[in-house]
């Protein structure tokens, strides 16, 4: 007699399954939700958190004298002299920096440093690029035209209300 004879017949493996899933798979339906529901909690957070670090200019008197006085300054549209607009931006910035950073001492500050300065408070504002800024009051015939006029504007509105 042979052995091979004596050897059962080969068993055949079932077909793989996907219902019902193992119970590993359950588990992470149940904790799936759970975390997405966590992290959608965290960010929420997070934002609003990151919205009450915003500065907020209603509750800072010093900004709203600033911003005021920004407004009340006449700008030098149709070719009148920008230089004593611009010494009057800078006496503003310098008055302000001299309040909020009293050791510092900004206010010795010129030319490329005092933008540098200025800048670091507050990069969103972009001062660096305004060289006018602190070179224009000295020129004899300074005259900006109605863009760089608004965007100077804007810039120094932009420090005012979001410098640190």
């Amino acid at each position: 007699m042979n052995p091979l004879d004596q050897l059962q017949p080969l068993i055949q493996p079932d077909p793989i399954s996907l219902w019902p899933p193992a119970p590993g798979w359950w588990l992470l339906a149940v904790l799936l939700p759970v975390v997405l529901w966590g992290l959608y909690r965290l960010l929420k957070k997070l934002r609003r958190n990151q919205a009450d670090k915003q500065p907020d200019i209603s509750q800072d008197p010093l900004r709203l004298a600033a911003l005021s006085e920004l407004e009340a300054l006449q700008k030098p549209y149709d070719g009148m002299q920008a230089g004593p607009w611009l010494q009057s931006l800078n006496s503003l910035l310098k008055r302000l920096c001299v309040q909020r950073y009293p050791d510092s001492q900004c206010h010795t500050l010129t030319s490329r440093q005092w933008l540098a300065f200025l800048d670091n408070r507050c990069p969103a504002a972009g001062l660096t690029r305004w060289m006018i800024l602190v070179e224009g009051a000295y020129r004899p015939h300074c005259l900006l035209d109605d863009k760089a006029i608004a965007g100077l504007n804007q810039a120094v509105d932009t420090w005012i209300r979001k410098h640190v």
